[in-house]
């Protein structure tokens, strides 16, 4: 009868498998299947959560999230997630530029809002911590934007700001988040969310 190693690592074995596969934007259910008939061949037993395992790694900055359900392993950004946090000196310029208010908004220390400084494209995504990649965004807003992409929280803001133009019959403000909007349509950007002319 064959030896089975009860040694092997779960996360280790994820980790295996995006070295052997670098630079390649990969769906979740190929790593699922790899993992759990690898970790099985290697110990008999079940794999349990590759899923958590894989969010993890995400997570911690090993794996880049492409998109749902899409990961990538680049070699050359692993484990660099602590240089992916901005600096003093960046935050301090990011609030100059953006006027010590959240982008979104406008409220800022002098509503007694709490600011903070926010990736515009996401570290799990692979964004740097670049001045250009920051924007400040008051707390709530911060809070909607990790919980929606930040197309999505924009496209929802001009559909409630073209609502708001329209009860006040405000022609000029209407026909900006229109054009906005009908931008979001065009390029078919979170056509999910719909937009009620």
């Amino acid at each position: 009868m064959e030896n089975k190693n009860n040694n092997v690592v779960q996360q280790d074995l994820i980790i295996e498998f995006f070295k052997k596969n670098p630079d390649r934007d990969i769906k979740h259910p190929e790593v699922v299947d790899w993992v759990v008939a690898t970790y099985k061949e290697r110990t008999g037993n079940v794999f349990r959560d590759p899923d958590r395992a894989i969010r993890k790694l995400s997570q911690t900055g090993f794996l880049i999230k492409i998109a749902k359900g899409i990961y990538k392993y680049d070699p050359k950004k692993a484990y660099k997630r602590d240089l992916e946090d901005f600096t003093v000196v960046q935050k301090d310029a990011i609030l100059k530029r953006d006027g010590y208010k959240c982008v979104i908004c406008g409220r800022g220390k002098k509503d007694g809002v709490d600011l903070q400084i926010d990736h515009i494209k996401p570290k799990d995504l692979g964004g740097e911590a670049t001045i250009e990649n920051g924007q400040t965004l008051c707390a709530q807003h911060n809070f909607i934007k990790k919980n929606l992409k930040q197309t999505e929280t924009g496209k929802k803001m001009f559909i409630r700001l073209y609502e708001l133009a329209k009860s006040e019959n405000n022609k000029e403000l209407m026909k900006f988040c229109a054009d906005i909007l009908e931008t979001y349509e065009k390029h078919n950007i979170n056509g999910h969310i719909v937009w009620e002319k």
